[in-house]
């Protein structure tokens, strides 16, 4: 059955593609933050959750659903095409090598401890979005965004730390770790919950 879409939700699916991939090639840096070690991957991963809040509040669970699993397969993609490159011979002379294989030549563990995560997370997200947009109509779009996130974000922590560094750190760091995440990129939702606001607003005015 063909079904037509607005350019909006497209670039709104497309957006969220490419932030799902740019993250998790971020992932591969570690940063600080107020004395906490984190991925720079938070600086790109909690867009994709505002994301996500925008097209279920505008376009429904069925259509984020839709982005989502397309936003898996884009991540799962660029993992395999990575990793075929890496095992690839490399040119002589080349000196990039060491590097490359550093960011596009991830562990097992961590590939599939990043895919389930974001699966995981990213449908939590969007099922409690829906669920409460149910519940409450219109109103209380803040509620919603804000306590979808934390479900979301912590469901994503739970499932990517355990996996991808099990038996490497031991459970006290592995909770920290997982509580910072969520406090952090839930505290990132609160301060631009203005703009996503103001996005959902403009985004339903033009898709009426």
């Amino acid at each position: 059955m063909k079904e037509k879409v607005s350019i909006l939700f497209m670039l709104a699916g497309i957006l969220f593609c490419v932030c799902l991939i740019t993250a998790n090639l971020l992932e591969t840096k570690l940063i600080e933050v107020c004395g906490l070690t984190l991925t720079a991957g938070l600086l790109v991963f909690p867009i994709s959750y505002i994301l996500n809040d925008c097209i279920v509040e505008v376009w429904g669970f069925r259509r984020a659903r839709m982005v989502i699993y397309c936003g898996f397969a884009m991540n799962a993609l660029v993992v395999l095409l990575g990793l075929l490159a890496v095992h690839l011979p490399s040119a002589e002379g080349w000196e990039g090598e060491a590097h490359f294989n550093f960011v596009f030549g991830l562990a097992p563990r961590i590939v599939v401890a990043s895919l389930a995560a974001f699966l995981t997370g990213s449908l939590l997200n969007a099922w409690v979005m829906s669920r409460m947009k149910q519940a409450h109509g219109e109103r209380r779009f803040s509620l919603r965004a804000i306590w979808s996130t934390v479900v979301g974000e912590a469901a994503d922590s739970v499932v990517f730390f355990p996996i991808a560094f099990g038996g490497l750190l031991g459970w006290r760091e592995l909770a920290g770790l997982m509580a910072a995440q969520v406090v952090l990129k839930t505290a990132y939702e609160v301060v631009v919950l203005p703009l996503t606001l103001l996005t959902v607003r403009t985004l339903k005015r033009i898709e009426s």
